[in-house]
């Protein structure tokens, strides 16, 4: 593993220059920021942490601008770390009129990256459990976050983030990529706008939640570090099973360190939800669990009755309102009737913030300094949305929610839901 302190700092480096321009040597066209890509003083340094199933993917969407270098990866599977800090050492190198690049440092603890005063802003896709206490630190030591949805483990967690990244003055994108396609935009646009009338109720298709589960032990392989790799969660024995990233299984489905798909898709569907009902930075006042109603759904309630029903099928989300519905969903956009679905909006009317690109949008307000399309406080919100349902679920009763305190109110015991504890040294 490369230490941090052996790095040449683009800072440094650029600082170093003014003394040794009588040197003659060659320098690369890329360096110059020539062939269309900026020179390296303005580039955005970048490190990816957590580079399973997501944080692949999104490691190769910031290779691909032009103006992000990524310098580090860290995941605390060698093998993993190894075979994408080689990624981008090869995607570098064809740029080269060498063919050959090294500068992509790996590391299996994050908080080495985070010591790096030369990294901009990092991309957490680590699993559900290790999002807040790693954004929150990043946010700390100065740097931005495009952080994997859900946004976090736990409802405190989420607002602890907020108030991070206020007080600290940090860009936070949250993955919640739906926000960012055009007939998510185009649903929440026209239903915010009245097209449908006064919004009654909205169907959510999400799946469900996560449970305890069980896992007998087997030899932790060569070169995983389990005990990073549980962190704040409580201490088990290594389980393949128990750390995969498959949707059938794995940890998504474990409650130590995921909300199921209560908040895998929640995060979402219910973010679209929240967005379509202008409820960013508020939420509903009344969670119903299954087993209350007669038609064993769960049920949210906001303040104004709006009612907000987690289907077991479907397609979806749908706003079912006064004067018509729409449903949306990927690649997916019905209007009833038809013409509430004009693209064309009124004088009068005032579409939504836009985003063509996720990870653009976070890049540019990495540079402008504005909030992105699905910045922190969204995120809080709609991961909040989906942990109220969760714990319903769990303790199966009814809870009374206020979401300006942010508090449940006269529950203790779902109170203690709000948050978890944390196993040592690991904390926010």
């Amino acid at each position: 593993m490369n230490n941090a302190s052996g790095s040449i700092s683009r800072r440094r480096f650029l600082k170093g220059m003014s003394g040794a321009i009588a040197m003659p040597f060659i320098i690369p066209g890329s360096a110059l920021g020539l062939n269309g890509r900026p020179s390296p003083s303005n580039r955005l340094t970048m490190a990816g942490i957590g580079l399973g199933n997501m944080g692949s993917g999104d490691l190769r969407t910031f290779l691909s601008g032009k103006d992000v270098q990524v310098v580090a990866v860290c995941d605390v599977r060698k093998g993993v770390r190894d075979s994408q800090g080689d990624h981008v050492e090869n995607h570098y190198a064809q740029q080269q009129e060498s063919g050959t690049y090294k500068g992509c440092d790996r590391y299996s603890d994050f908080r080495e990256v985070l010591a790096r005063d030369d990294i901009d802003a990092v991309h957490v896709a680590t699993p559900d459990h290790w999002h807040a206490i790693i954004a929150n630190w990043a946010m700390k030591r100065g740097k931005d976050v495009y952080c994997q949805k859900p946004l976090t483990l736990t409802i405190r967690e989420a607002w602890t983030l907020v108030e991070t990244a206020r007080r600290y003055g940090r860009v936070l994108q949250t993955g919640s990529q739906q926000r960012s396609s055009h007939e998510f935009w185009l649903a929440c646009s026209l239903v915010r706008n009245g097209r449908i009338g006064e919004v009654k109720q909205v169907n959510v298709n999400v799946g469900g939640p996560s449970f305890p589960k069980l896992f007998a032990e087997e030899p932790i392989p060569e070169g995983f570090d389990w005990d990073m790799w549980l962190g704040p969660a409580p201490k088990m024995p290594y389980n393949a099973e128990r750390c995969s990233g498959s949707y059938s299984g794995g940890w998504r489905l474990v409650r130590d360190y995921s909300g199921g798909m209560m908040t895998d898709w929640g995060a979402h569907h219910f973010d679209i939800t929240q967005w379509g009902l202008g409820m960013d930075g508020s939420g509903p006042v009344k969670i119903e669990p299954p087993n209350i109603n007669e038609d064993g759904l769960l049920t949210y309630t906001y303040e104004n009755g709006t009612k907000v029903v987690h289907q077991g099928g479907g397609n979806g989300v749908l706003f079912i309102g006064t004067e018509g519905e729409i449903e949306v969903n990927r690649g997916h956009f019905r209007a009833d009737p038809v013409s509430v679905g004009d693209e064309n909006f009124a004088a009068s009317e005032t579409p939504l913030y836009r985003s063509d690109n996720h990870y653009r949008d976070f890049l540019e307000c990495v540079k402008s300094r504005q909030r992105p399309i699905c910045d922190v406080e969204v995120g809080a919100s709609s991961v909040t949305m989906c942990h109220l349902g969760n714990i319903a679920w769990w303790l199966g009763r009814t809870l009374q929610w206020d979401p300006n305190t942010r508090q449940m109110v006269g529950d203790e015991e779902a109170s203690r839901w709000v948050d978890r504890p944390k196993r040592a040294p690991w904390y926010l």
